[in-house]
């Protein structure tokens, strides 16, 4: 086994600026994200939510060939990432299902999808409306990683008990919470008292990551953080 193996767990948040639309170019910032990360010797990566289309996508998400585009773009992706050895990377994308599309993030090691999540709690009031779009996820989604077993959540998901519970239940150790938050004022405190309560309530620690920049009226502020297991910043 590599030296990286034994190594301390070192998590890279890359608080992105997707462009809207730009599939092949969002995969390229992730993929130069994921070469700092690895250079500085992390083992794991997160981007935002929906990172590999911008959010929110809304119509182009109606359009067979932009899902199809994203699938392709994911794919190229995964053999990019294949060459950086030890790194695993967790990428937001839609996903097309039996039943329907889903708000999807995948974890990619080695170049090979190991595990997806579907969101959960798809919002839809004031700018959201995810449930036009989207088919809710039932379940939770637990990988290991250095010994650790990490338990992936989307944005809305944090908001409510449940999605934290079933990963706990399901033997995380540790959320990791990918989103597309927007900005309004007050959000930074309203944030943190959530992160700070759902820690205390579920007993585990929460690492939060949200991308920047603006798409139509929203602004993306980041403000990406962690909280330990009794709610500390």
């Amino acid at each position: 086994m590599s030296d990286r193996a034994h190594s301390p767990m070192q998590i890279a948040m890359a608080q992105l600026n997707p462009l809207l639309g730009d599939c092949a170019g969002n995969a390229q910032a992730i993929f130069g994200a994921a070469q700092d990360a690895h250079r500085q010797g992390a083992s794991l990566l997160l981007t935002p939510e929906l990172s590999l289309t911008g959010y929110p996508p809304e119509d182009l998400l109606l359009r067979p060939g932009f899902i199809q585009e994203t699938q392709t773009v994911l794919q190229s992706l995964c053999k990019q990432l294949k060459g950086l050895e030890g790194l695993t990377v967790i990428v937001g994308h839609p996903y097309e299902s039996d039943i329907g599309l889903r708000n999807a993030t995948s974890v990619i090691q080695d170049g090979n999808v190991i595990a997806t999540y579907f969101k959960q709690e798809l919002p839809n009031h004031e700018v959201f409306d995810e449930k036009r779009y989207f088919v809710a996820g039932e379940n939770a989604c637990v990988f290991e990683h250095h010994g650790l077993k990490l338990g992936v959540l989307l944005c809305e998901d944090i908001w409510h008990p449940k999605p934290a519970r079933l990963a706990k239940d399901a033997g995380a150790q540790m959320l990791l919470v990918l989103n597309a938050s927007p900005y309004h004022l007050q959000k930074e405190h309203a944030r943190y008292e959530l992160l700070k309560e759902q820690s205390q309530v579920c007993g585990l620690p929460i690492l939060y990551l949200n991308m920047v920049g603006g798409q139509d009226e929203l602004v993306f502020d980041g403000g990406s953080c962690a909280v330990n297991s009794h709610g500390e910043l």
